[in-house]
């Protein structure tokens, strides 16, 4: 079974939460403040991290965009349910969202969506190379170049530029970009979209003057590589621009 990080100040939510997901199989370390997290996961290696937005010490949103800089460990995020919240937490780098109070139910099928999706990101198909005219895709070792230069892209970038490449010229839906990269179901055109703009920013256009990522009105987005005219069939000059 996976090996758990549960971060929750809340002691007698915490203690719930450990016994329950330990009878379930988990091997699970409980800690109760984001320091305490963090320095974890630099230890030793977790599967996933349940992590409770509220923390007082320093709480789940900043203690999950310091994670980021060092680790990509799934995140099973806890809170309130605020629409501005779970757009900010997506955007940091959280897996999936759950809405307090939850069942225990509930929080390891989404464990379990999660886990799922890492495990094949480490299968067969992801140790490909993902070609789209400039743009490469190396999914084994989460790295992508433009034109031969190296993209620093977070994770999420990557993930949507890799789920896109893996469909070069076929129109994804917002919806099915939210649910394969975020595996979230609810309302999240806004964080597409935001994932979107730093994706374009990084590949130097925009949606206005767009070379790869191209909006589908009311249909989606798709990445296509620039078309080349042959030669010779260029836009023509006026006679007076050539005096």
């Amino acid at each position: 079974m996976a090996k758990v990080l549960l971060v929750e100040d809340d002691p007698s939510v915490r203690s719930v939460l450990h016994g329950s997901l330990s009878d379930a199989s988990y091997t699970v370390r409980s800690c109760r403040t984001a320091p305490e997290a963090l320095r974890a996961v630099l230890d030793e290696p977790f599967d996933v991290m349940v992590l409770d937005l509220g923390l007082l010490e320093l709480n789940g949103l900043d203690a999950l965009e310091m994670l980021r800089t060092f680790s990509d460990i799934p995140v099973v995020v806890t809170a309130r349910h605020d629409e501005h919240e779970v757009v900010r937490v997506l955007a940091s780098g959280a897996d999936a969202y759950l809405v307090r109070p939850f069942s225990v139910e509930l929080l390891i099928a989404k464990m379990t969506a999660v886990l799922r999706r890492a495990v094949s990101g480490a299968g067969c198909m992801r140790t490909d190379v993902l070609r789209v005219g400039g743009i490469v895709v190396d999914a084994a070792h989460r790295q992508a170049s433009l034109d031969g230069s190296r993209l620093d892209l977070t994770r999420k970038e990557f993930d949507l530029l890799e789920f896109l490449a893996l469909r070069p010229g076929v129109v994804v839906p917002r919806g099915e970009l939210f649910k394969h990269v975020w595996l979230q179901t609810h309302r999240g055109q806004r964080t597409v979209d935001v994932h979107l703009s730093w994706l374009r920013r990084k590949l130097g256009e925009s949606a206005a003057r767009p070379r790869y990522l191209h909006t589908v009105r009311h249909a989606g987005i798709k990445l296509e590589a620039p078309k080349v005219l042959p030669e010779g069939t260029g836009r023509r000059l006026a006679p007076e621009a050539l005096a």
